[in-house]
């Protein structure tokens, strides 16, 4: 998706294009901890992590079937299937494309059967909808961020 900048741009070297912003102020890194600033104030933007510990591994259909549940219950609009993979080290990812963003889903069988979910979402959703499912749908209480 393509916006139409807020101010001209300036061409660098390597041919990419940079918005100047008279109001924003970037740290040096040694202020990693101080607030981010917000880029895109008009654009919707939300985070969510979710983690759990589960009984026995997660599999590529659990996970693709826990993608698809999710979207539903929290009212995004999939433009495509979940995909998978499985790492032979550590076990299975997966990932689904929203047509406001999209989620990710790691499951470890090693060191410990674990999951991760990350929701970015550039369209609001209830974030206690989303974990109240993944405790439904893999039997565990879960622990959850929102950003």
């Amino acid at each position: 998706m393509q916006h139409s900048p807020a101010a001209p741009t300036t061409d660098t070297t390597d041919g990419l294009s940079l918005v100047p912003h008279q109001d924003l102020q970037i740290d040096t890194p040694h202020r990693q901890h101080a607030p981010m600033p917000d880029l895109a104030p008009m654009i919707h933007r939300q985070r969510l992590v979710i983690e759990g510990y589960c009984d026995a591994p997660i599999s590529a259909e659990a996970i693709s079937t826990f993608l698809s549940e999710l979207s539903d219950t929290i009212g995004m609009v999939a433009l495509m299937e979940p995909m998978t993979h499985q790492s032979p080290l550590y076990g299975w990812a997966g990932w689904i494309h929203w047509e406001t963003s999209g989620a990710h889903f790691y499951a470890w069988d090693q060191p410990l059967l674990f999951f991760s979910v990350d929701v970015y979402a550039c369209k609001p959703f209830e974030a206690r909808d989303a974990v109240d499912l993944a405790a439904r749908h893999f039997g565990t209480t879960p622990v959850w961020k929102e950003f």
